[in-house]
C-alpha cells in the first residue's frame, strides 16, 4: 500500500505548491506562474532521481517510443491544465477551482475508456454521475456571480480534462519504462518532463512574453518554494500511478480539496457557502464511488 502513503503525501504538496503559484499569476501571468513549478522543479526533480537512481539495483529502463510518446502526451496536458487551474483560482477562488480540478477522474475515466480501451462497472458510472451531479451543483452560478466566476468554473473543468489525459500519460510512460521499478520509472519520468515543459514553455515566453520571464526571474526565492513542493507532489504522484490505477489514485488525492478549503480559508480569506460546501462533498463522493466501484 505504499502507493496510498505516496498520494496522500502529495495532496499537500500540490496544496501548497498551488497556493505559491496563484501569488505569482499578477506579475508574471499563468503561463509565468505555470513556468515557475518545472524550471524552479527541474533542480529538485534531477536530486531526487539521482538519489533514487543510486539506490536502485537492477533497473533496466527502456527509453523507446512509448515511453516518450506518453510522457510528451502527460507533459503537454499537464501545462494547459496547470495553466487552467491557475486562471480558476484567480476568477473563482482557491478552494472552488481546486474541487474543480476533481472532475480529473470522472474524465479521467472517459480518457481511458475511449484511448485505452479500460472498461468500467456499473458502480464506476454511478460514481461519475454522483461526481458530474456534484461538480454542477459547486459551479451553478448564482443571480449575482459575474461573468469572471462563471469562467473559472469553465477553467476549473478544462483544468480537470487536461489533467485527465496527463494521468493516463503519465501512467502509461511508467510502465513502459520500467515497470518492474515503479520508484525510478517515476522520478525518471519526472525529469524528462519537466525539462521537455521548461524547454517548451521557457521558448514560447522568450518570444512572446519576454517580461514574463523576467517576473520570474525576480521572484526566484518564492519560486524555488513552488518548485520544490512541484517536484516533490509529481515525484509521488508519479511513483503512486506506476503501483495503482488511475482511479484509486485520484480517489486518494482527493484530500487535496478539504486541504485546499482550509488553505482557501485562512491565507486568502475566501469563505464556501453552504451550497459549494454540498457540492464539493457529493464530488468527493462521486470519486470515491468512481475509484472503488
Amino acid at each position: 500500500m505504499l502507493w496510498i502513503i505516496l498520494t496522500a503525501a502529495a495532496a499537500p504538496l500540490q496544496v501548497a505548491r498551488n497556493a505559491l503559484q496563484r501569488g505569482l499569476i499578477g506579475d508574471a501571468g499563468p503561463w509565468g506562474a505555470t513556468l515557475v513549478r518545472f524550471l524552479f522543479g527541474l533542480p529538485f526533480s534531477i536530486s531526487i532521481f539521482a538519489l533514487v537512481a543510486l539506490l536502485t539495483h537492477g533497473a533496466q529502463p527502456q527509453f523507446g517510443w512509448p515511453f516518450f510518446s506518453a510522457i510528451l502526451i502527460g507533459a503537454t496536458a499537464q501545462v494547459a491544465a496547470t495553466a487552467a487551474l491557475l486562471l480558476a483560482m484567480h476568477r473563482s477562488g482557491f478552494a472552488v477551482a481546486t474541487f474543480m480540478q476533481q472532475s480529473s477522474l470522472p474524465l479521467g475515466a472517459v480518457v481511458g475508456l475511449v484511448l485505452f480501451h479500460d472498461a468500467l462497472g456499473g458502480a464506476k458510472w454511478a460514481g461519475i454521475a454522483a461526481t458530474t451531479l456534484g461538480l454542477a451543483v459547486l459551479s451553478w452560478p448564482k443571480p449575482e456571480d459575474t461573468r469572471g466566476a462563471t469562467l473559472g468554473s469553465l477553467f476549473g473543468l478544462a483544468s480537470g480534462l487536461a489533467f485527465a489525459f496527463a494521468l493516463n500519460g503519465y501512467r502509461q510512460a511508467g510502465l513502459a519504462l520500467e515497470p518492474q521499478h515503479p520508484i525510478f520509472a517515476a522520478t525518471a519520468g519526472v525529469v524528462v518532463a519537466q525539462t521537455y515543459q521548461t524547454l517548451l514553455l521557457g521558448s514560447a515566453l522568450a518570444i512572446w512574453r519576454p517580461a514574463a520571464l523576467r517576473a520570474v526571474a525576480a521572484s526566484w526565492r518564492q519560486s524555488l518554494g513552488a518548485g520544490f513542493c512541484g517536484a516533490a507532489a509529481s515525484a509521488c504522484w508519479f511513483a503512486a500511478l506506476a503501483m495503482a490505477p488511475a482511479g484509486p489514485v485520484r480517489a486518494v488525492g482527493v484530500l487535496e480539496a478539504p486541504i485546499a478549503a482550509a488553505a482557501g480559508r485562512r491565507l486568502f480569506k475566501e469563505k464556501l457557502t453552504l451550497r459549494q460546501m454540498a457540492g464539493g462533498v457529493l464530488t468527493g463522493l462521486g470519486v470515491v464511488m468512481t475509484a472503488l466501484g
